[in-house]
């Protein structure tokens, strides 16, 4: 119990931390909601993807607002370990684990938000899903599953990291894998070397059931495939994330 506690306190602590800055979140809603502009308005007319292309675009800026969001978190956690904030807890009685958990909550809360922001501009946009009440609670499902799978690969990079700095720099890496996903054209268009990457990458997968339920069509295999990346990405994250702790703390 005493973890569940002290894991509420740091959640608390965490909290007032980014409503002081704000810039956090705002980085994870600006950027999507830029792209989203940039692939629907400006872009969206080059593409043939048999939809309208703002409903085929979505489910991927989905996906990428949790990636732009997570930097903050990284340097967040780095920043724990550099600046002395977790030695000073061993001589508390609080759980140290508590701060890695309330780190990934907290990265899942801001995650949501910005995800539930950057929808309702993709509505204005001329996003229309056709999903049944059913299917909106899978998209939830998903979607909490793979902002909790990539929040705790993100508490890991930022305790392997060296330095703040560093630490904002690893998470790059899955900044990036959107636009090498099918989050933005089908994965069969692309060259050789780049499709089947898209095709392999754990996130095409997780486009691919989102994409599914929004437009009422969801398919067993993706969502299967789905789940067992997310639950994959989630554990590799969790170890790696408490290995390095216990070596630092």
């Amino acid at each position: 119990m005493n973890v569940i506690a002290d894991s509420g306190t740091m959640l608390r602590r965490n909290f007032r931390h980014t409503m002081r800055n704000p810039m956090a979140l705002f980085n994870g809603v600006v950027m999507p909601v830029f792209l989203m502009f940039l692939m629907v308005y400006v872009f969206g007319d080059a593409f043939s993807v048999g939809v309208d292309y703002a409903d085929y675009a979505t489910p991927g800026l989905m996906l990428t607002t949790i990636c732009y969001g997570i930097g903050a978190t990284a340097i967040a956690v780095n920043s724990d370990m550099t600046t002395g904030f977790i030695n000073r807890l061993r001589v508390m009685d609080v759980s140290r684990a508590a701060v890695l958990n309330a780190h990934v909550i907290v990265t899942m809360l801001r995650s949501l938000v910005a995800i539930a922001f950057v929808t309702g501009v993709a509505f204005l946009m001329g996003f229309r899903p056709s999903a049944s009440f059913a299917e909106w609670l899978g998209v939830i499902g998903i979607v909490v599953l793979t902002v909790f799978a990539i929040g705790w690969l993100t508490v890991a990079f930022g305790l392997a990291a060296k330095t703040p700095e560093s630490a904002g720099l690893a998470a790059v890496p899955l900044m990036l894998l959107p636009f090498l996903s099918s989050a933005f054209v089908p994965a069969d268009k692309m060259g050789p070397g780049a499709r089947q990457f898209a095709e392999y990458q754990p996130f095409t997968p997780i486009i691919e059931t989102l994409r599914g339920l929004l437009t009422g069509a969801p398919s067993a295999g993706s969502a299967i495939t789905a789940i067992a990346w997310c639950a994959g990405l989630a554990l590799i994250g969790y170890l790696w994330a408490r290995a390095s702790f216990k070596k630092r703390a």
